[in-house]
């Protein structure tokens, strides 16, 4: 929890926000709203702090409120590591941004290395991976040259590419993440990036695979648009993506992550010059107990469809 700042630095602060945290556990979010509130008068810059009185405040239903606490937490800190411009957003506080800020993802996915694999796989029920290779496996017998696995994370993803692959980079957001897939020594190259910003000259790469990244993107023209300058022209791109029903592109949900439409996904792979040559609904995970639903994309050019056992329809 150190770069969140669970200390205010202040013991007294540090007590009551321990004792607002009681509070808070016992179904009393208003009056836990109330010491925390008391306990940033002793330590007023202390962000993280701010942070958790919003949240506070928004179980109370105190939005106004809640609003002020998560716009201080974003003055102090104006990389946004605790993702309050999104809280902002999610109570109609600030417009609609097309991505989150990268210094929550990386913040996030930092603080969870370490139990990440654990909590994503035993108690969630992930099996994205799995089935990712197995609809790759079915595309397109046989080995790949260059396989690129974006927003990689422990590896979970590279375990199932590695033998499918002569060549395996990981590229992701997260420190402590690649530390783990290091560990693992599955990977030809790992290196840090921003898949909001991704970019990458070099040999062109057979198969692209993003999965369960998307959801930390929202806008995904740019990142898209990248993968297809980078894909060769028998490449194959798999992705995931979190289903949004309605008509909009893509949403911010309470999970502060994004879901998207089919529809957009097409549009945006067309625009490209790709399209969708397998796309299956599945459960990618499951959260509180309720399951994730989501769509499983193996995208290349049009012309490769013929080659694709389950070719989507228009």
């Amino acid at each position: 929890m150190k770069p969140l700042q669970a200390s205010s630095g202040d013991l007294n602060a540090d007590r009551r926000a321990d004792f607002a945290e009681m509070l808070l556990a016992s179904g009393k979010p208003a009056q836990a709203a109330e010491l925390l509130l008391d306990a940033m008068e002793l330590a007023p810059q202390w962000a993280a702090g701010w942070f958790r009185l919003g949240e506070m405040q928004e179980a109370a239903g105190l939005l106004d409120q809640a609003a002020q606490a998560w716009a201080m937490a974003l003055k102090l800190d104006l990389a946004d590591r605790l993702g309050a411009a999104l809280k902002l957003q999610l109570i109609g506080k600030a417009p609609a941004a097309a991505a989150p800020p990268s210094a929550f993802v990386e913040t996030l996915f930092d603080h969870y290395a370490d139990s990440f694999e654990d909590s994503l796989v035993q108690k969630l029920g992930y099996g994205l991976p799995d089935f990712l290779e197995r609809a790759i496996r079915k595309a397109r017998p046989g080995r790949f040259r260059l396989a690129l696995d974006l927003g990689c994370g422990t590896g979970l993803m590279g375990e199932r590419l590695r033998p499918l692959a002569d060549r395996l980079e990981g590229y992701d957001i997260s420190a402590g993440m690649l530390r783990k897939a290091k560990a693992k020594g599955i990977y030809d190259r790992l290196a840090k990036a921003d898949l909001q910003h991704f970019s990458r000259t070099g040999d062109r790469a057979d198969l692209v695979v993003a999965a369960d990244v998307f959801i930390y993107l929202g806008a995904l023209e740019r990142i898209v648009g990248a993968v297809a300058g980078m894909l060769a022209e028998d490449g194959l791109f798999a992705f995931s993506l979190e289903t949004l029903a309605g008509g909009d592109d893509f949403a911010l949900l309470p999970s502060r992550r994004y879901a998207h439409s089919e529809a957009y996904a097409r549009r945006v792979l067309c625009a490209n010059g790709l399209a969708a040559l397998s796309l299956e609904s599945m459960v990618i995970r499951h959260d509180r107990h309720d399951p994730v639903e989501g769509l499983a994309i193996l995208a290349g050019v049009p012309a490769a469809a013929a080659e694709v056992g389950n070719p989507a329809t228009a």
